[in-house]
């Protein structure tokens, strides 16, 4: 059905800190509204809130009809003990919930309780509407046009590679049926083949959506208007006519709010300026006037006092206009983040060797490979998900076991590492701690400092490093590339879940960083930005090279 999802003057923050106020969205049928702002801005908490799955602070969220369906599609799947491939995907597109709520319903109507037809007609139509009847028999279709092998749907989602989850993940996005949808970081984890795949059913969406991203391309190429979350200033703003013309309105806002306010600073300046020099001059005057005058000459007197009044009065003059300035405030500074990559003393002229290397995990097998890795190279690897990509990684770091062959790292390596899962602060130690394991010299406040310029203040080192937020965890990540020198740097997927002005900040990083760095990235505009001496390209556990300025075989 069409709906329209419309949020009024939502007010929403974390303990004493307000994230945004006063937020208006009418969310309507096939417009896609993209969500922007930097890390800890609140988008994942509006859209929770808009999915009904918090409360605002202020304000009030309602849907037309109220009988419409809304689907929240997280940014980290939740992978569930014991859940297979089809229970997440009957979980994830409301399927599951509809099809509990018609069993319930079905029971009423068995024990003929009083209301139990129209329950079980509002529970039928709800089923029927997010498409219950005929999800099995379209899972097929989708997991084959998405590579999922026949019988995937009875895996564990818990024994999925990162690629395949999000095989799955973006599966489940296919077969939902909702009338609204809210997506947070769909494309994360996709390769550019599942990118496309989304970009299309984004495009032909006859629901209304409100997506966050920060694929640059996909944002061009998706949403109809941004919704800005802009904390530094506290204020909320919707800007029409897509991505690209959203940079340029930010852009020119930016620019006239800055003019703005040094028009409104140097008015206020000069006639400030001018009643300091008014006030000394009736000073003045008045001061002269009675130190020469004498008991004859009272006329004289009263003609320059009478001056000086005027002079005073000239001053009331511009103590009023200053009153009636209408005030501009200055526009707050942004915090910026500033990402340095500290480079450690130069390696051998050989960073790191495959030699006939083979690994095989499960049914998997990658190889056998062949591949050196020399001082300063730049190497971009591409592939399809689950083509073997982080296994290739891991090989030539020495952290995977290898079936034949043989793997190692050059002389005097020091390796930097930014993995998929951010696993160095996934577990329970408070962020400081987790952090100290990993450069055992350094103090605690130099540590605090550090990471305060990567956007983590003092109450996010002494929460449990897993509570923080993915791009939390992944500042996090890139503030340790600074803390101890590196110079084999290996970047696998550092776009996810970053917010667009680190990347940025990322890519400056790469330009300028003289060490051998290894980029596994799906971001198209990543990888036209990132200059490379090499690429990689990853497919069915094999690889291939090709020179810096050809394809891999992906657009």
């Amino acid at each position: 059905m069409s709906a329209i999802l419309t949020a009024k003057g939502l007010t929403a923050g974390h303990a004493d800190r307000t994230l945004f106020s006063g937020l208006d969205l009418v969310v309507a049928p096939g417009e896609i509204t993209g969500l922007v702002g930097v890390n800890g801005a609140g988008k994942s908490t509006l859209l929770r809130i808009l999915a009904g799955l918090r409360p605002p602070d202020a304000g009030d969220v309602s849907l037309s009809p109220p009988t419409a369906t809304v689907g929240y599609l997280s940014q980290e799947p939740e992978r569930r003990a014991g859940e297979t491939v089809a229970d997440f995907i009957a979980r994830r597109t409301g399927v599951a919930g509809a099809q509990r709520d018609l069993d319930d319903a079905t029971q009423l109507l068995v024990e003929e309780r009083p209301g139990a037809d129209d329950a079980y007609a509002g529970a039928l139509d709800r089923w029927l509407a997010l498409g219950g009847a005929d999800l099995e028999d379209r899972t097929p279709q989708v997991f084959a046009m998405l590579g999922l092998r026949d019988g995937a749907e009875r895996q564990p989602m818990a024994s999925l590679s990162g690629g395949q989850a999000a095989r799955a993940n973006l599966a489940s996005l296919l077969l939902s049926r909702y009338d609204v949808f809210l997506l947070d970081e769909p494309t994360n984890d996709l390769d550019i083949a599942g990118l496309e795949i989304l970009e299309d059913f984004v495009a032909h969406l006859r629901a209304g959506a409100v997506l966050v991203s920060h694929d640059r391309a996909f944002l061009e190429r998706t949403v109809h208007r941004v919704l800005e979350l802009d904390l530094a200033q506290q204020q909320v703003r919707l800007y029409g006519g897509g991505y690209l013309a959203y940079l340029e309105e930010r852009q020119i806002a930016k620019q006239q709010a800055r003019d703005a306010y040094e028009k409104y600073s140097d008015t206020r300046a000069g006639l400030q300026q001018r009643m300091r020099t008014q006030i000394s001059w009736a000073d003045k005057g008045v001061r002269e006037a009675k130190s020469k005058a004498t008991d004859n000459d009272k006329h004289i007197l009263h003609r320059q006092v009478s001056r000086s009044e005027k002079l005073a009065g000239k001053v009331k003059a511009t103590e009023r206009m200053l009153e009636r300035l209408d005030v501009v405030e200055e526009p707050r500074k942004e915090w910026q983040l500033k990402l340095e990559i500290a480079a450690a003393p130069r390696s051998g002229t050989v960073a790191a060797t495959l030699r006939d290397a083979v690994v095989e995990r499960g049914g998997f097998r990658l190889g056998p490979v062949s591949l050196q890795v020399n001082w300063a190279d730049r190497i971009a690897i591409t592939g399809p998900n689950g083509s073997g990509k982080s296994t290739l990684i891991a090989a030539l770091l020495g952290r995977l076991p290898l079936t034949s062959g043989h793997a190692a790292l050059g002389s005097g390596i020091h390796v930097g590492e930014v993995d998929q899962a951010r696993s160095l602060f996934g577990g329970s130690q408070p962020l400081l701690d987790a952090f100290a394991a990993q450069v055992p010299g350094m103090l605690p406040e130099e540590i605090r400092t550090l990471l305060a310029k990567y956007g983590l203040k003092a109450d996010h080192v002494v929460r449990p490093a897993a509570s923080l937020s993915p791009g939390e965890r992944t500042r996090a990540a890139l503030a340790l590339l600074q803390a101890r020198g590196v110079n084999l740097l290996v970047l696998d997927e550092p776009t996810n879940h970053l917010d667009l002005p680190a990347i940025e900040q990322l890519e400056d990083a790469l330009a300028t960083y003289p060490g051998t760095f290894i980029l596994v990235t799906h971001d198209r505009r990543m990888l036209e930005s990132v200059l490379v001496t090499r690429r990689l390209s990853v497919a069915n556990g094999q690889v291939a090279e090709s020179a810096p300025g050809q394809s891999t075989g992906q657009r």
